[in-house]
């Protein structure tokens, strides 16, 4: 029976480093791609940016910044005493991630309930909440 529960709490480490390397790597890779000008995303970015933001922070200024910001946020998952900070800085990107769905339809949708391709991009992130909640709450229940 010990045996069963030793192996059982390996598995789960296992799989919540497994969440923790795969938000590390699709945020500091998407976040890197942003500083150095290179990301696919760019032009919904700054088009969102100037729906919303553009008034306070220049979109040249603005877009870097979101990189390192998604840069920090996927080496913070890397550290699972920070979980809970890298969880809410990851709330608040994916928060401000949705808002082309409702704030730019023609660019994320093709009809009622069909998504452009950038909107496929967007809506990929519920899997990404997904996994940052497993994280999040693995790390919530085991401090009680």
């Amino acid at each position: 029976m010990n045996n069963s529960i030793a192996t059982s709490q390996k598995r789960d480490f296992s799989v919540i480093w497994l969440n923790r390397l795969a938000l590390f790597i699709v945020f500091f890779w998407f976040g890197f791609l942003k500083i150095v000008g290179l990301s696919p995303a760019e032009q919904i970015v700054s088009q969102l940016h100037h729906l919303t933001i553009e008034k306070f922070i220049s979109v040249n200024a603005f877009i870097p910044f979101l990189g390192i910001f998604e840069c920090v946020i996927g080496i913070i998952w890397l550290f699972p005493r920070y979980t809970k900070a890298a969880f809410y800085l990851f709330c608040c990107q994916m928060a401000t991630t949705f808002l082309p769905l409702l704030l730019m339809p023609n660019e994320t949708w093709q009809s009622s309930f069909a998504l452009s391709l950038s909107g496929q991009y967007i809506i990929k992130n519920v899997v990404l909440i997904a996994s940052a909640y497993t994280v999040y709450k693995v790390k919530v229940l085991s401090e009680e």
